[in-house]
């Protein structure tokens, strides 16, 4: 959680016109994939994300085009972050509450690329 408050301090310092996020998805192939399989390297699961994006919005201070790639099935990019601010935190609050994160799972390991 601390990245996600360091990093959404650093962005609303900045002052950006368009703040992007994403969720981690391991490719067949690559270093990360392999350090995972091997217990090397632990991911968040898909609710961990979810909570890390809603603590990051939740520090964000800038005005901005907010756009983020997550799994999840809700829409949260647009422009006018703070007037959206509240909304996103509440979309998010629901899918990390209620959302099936066995369906996001899915989603993510059948993609292929970005």
């Amino acid at each position: 959680m601390d990245h996600a408050i360091h990093s959404a301090e650093l962005f609303s310092k900045c002052k950006p016109i368009l703040v992007g996020t994403g969720g981690l998805t391991l490719f067949p192939g690559t270093p990360l994939l392999e350090e995972a399989e091997r217990g090397e390297f632990t991911p968040l699961t898909e609710k961990e994300m979810l909570i890390e994006l809603k603590v990051f919005v939740e520090h964000l201070t800038c005005d901005c085009y907010f756009n983020t790639h997550h799994t999840s099935g809700i829409h949260l990019s647009g422009p006018d972050f703070l007037n959206r601010k509240d909304k996103i935190i509440k979309a998010l609050e629901q899918e990390i509450g209620h959302g099936d994160m066995d369906a996001l799972l899915a989603i993510r390991r059948n993609k292929r690329t970005l």
